[in-house]
């Protein structure tokens, strides 16, 4: 089952949809481009945010517009975590698993690299038992040196992989290098709308071993708690 492990589809929450005719519209093109189901990741924001329920509440208004009309029938709900001081220690943190599972969606900040980054990630897995999900672990090699990579890499965590990864040779050629050395990987558009960042799901079908997506589809069903 094609999952679709990143996107900004929601209407109205972040920086991705701005309408529902734009998240009906990207939900179609990722049903004709086979995927099956999605995971709905709006951006978190701690610091921006008056609670962790403030967030939900929003969320689920956004998903409420687009629940009935929506192409592909599994959905579930999650958020792409930005990685702040003290966010472990935030109340209700863990309610923005992904739906159904033990997984969260994690980003790390863009710039240099600092101790604190992994251990609010161990901090927050361990206290709640989460599975933390890696966003687009690619892009930071523009920021991370050889060693401080590997300081994330060597953390109990799932990579999360965008799509427009195989379009770069550089980004493309540590994929390669993560999929020989066995990392768990998922994969995701990060569609935020229509045009220059739609979906792509063509691309990674395209470049990427069939054997490697299905395993990442399974991933999901690994770490489900219903």
């Amino acid at each position: 089952m094609l999952t679709e492990y990143h996107c900004h589809v929601l209407p109205g929450i972040d920086d991705g949809s701005d309408s529902v005719e734009t998240s009906l519209a990207m939900l179609s093109l990722m049903q004709a481009q086979g995927v099956e189901r999605v995971v709905f990741t709006p951006h978190f924001y701690a610091h921006r945010e008056a609670s962790v329920e403030a967030f939900l509440e929003k969320r689920q208004a956004a998903f409420e517009a687009i629940r009935e009309r929506s192409p592909i029938r599994e959905m579930h709900l999650g958020a792409e975590v930005a990685i702040e001081h003290g966010l472990s220690e935030l109340p209700g943190i863990e309610k923005l698993a992904v739906s159904g599972t033990r997984m969260i969606l994690l980003e790390l900040p863009y710039r240099e690299f600092r101790p604190w980054m992994p251990e609010e990630v161990y901090n927050l897995t361990a206290e709640f038992g989460l599975k933390a999900v890696m966003a687009h672990i690619h892009r930071y090699l523009a920021y991370y040196n050889k060693e401080e990579m590997e300081r994330i890499l060597d953390l109990n965590a799932v990579f999360q992989i965008n799509n427009e990864a195989f379009g770069s040779l550089s980004q493309r050629s540590f994929v390669k290098k993560l999929i020989r050395q066995e990392y768990p990987l998922v994969f995701g558009s990060d569609a935020h709308d229509m045009k220059e960042r739609r979906p792509n799901w063509d691309l990674l079908l395209r470049k990427c071993d069939s054997a490697v997506i299905e395993q990442a589809n399974r991933r999901l069903e690994r770490y489900r708690t219903e």
